[in-house]
């Protein structure tokens, strides 16, 4: 059997369904009060954005540099552009990413890889076992 996603209870379907203001209680209190706020106008320019494509069911990622854009039930399912400072992350939303921040998923930073010593580093660092 199959395990169905929830969220506080909620399935997606009754997510979908639920008013803005219904949602923003179950959330936590940094995102319960965004929503409340209200969204500034390029947040709503990409809820709008997003509408239209769910609407003609377009597949190709929305390019967005918004990276504070909270991760509503209507969002899932389709594929974001995210901008990390240098490029585009493409992230796909699952449901349980609602609730985050679209740049919680496109890292700024990348992972540093050391390599063997170089030329001119310290004389016990040239002994370094090979493997």
């Amino acid at each position: 059997m199959p395990r169905v996603f929830t969220y506080r209870g909620y399935t997606l379907e009754e997510l979908r369904k639920m008013p803005l203001t219904e949602f923003a209680k179950l959330l936590s209190a940094r995102e319960r009060r965004t929503i409340m706020r209200g969204f500034s106008p390029k947040h709503k320019r990409l809820l709008e954005k997003i509408r239209k494509w769910k609407e003609k069911k377009i597949d190709k990622p929305i390019r967005t540099h918004l990276r504070d854009m909270i991760i509503l039930p209507e969002m899932v399912g389709m594929k974001f552009a995210v901008h990390n400072g240098k490029e585009f992350i493409v992230v796909e939303i699952v449901p349980e990413m609602i609730g985050h921040r679209l740049g919680d998923f496109a890292l700024t930073r990348k992972r540093v890889v050391h390599s063997a010593p170089g030329v001119g580093a310290t004389r016990s660092s040239m002994y370094v076992p090979l493997k």
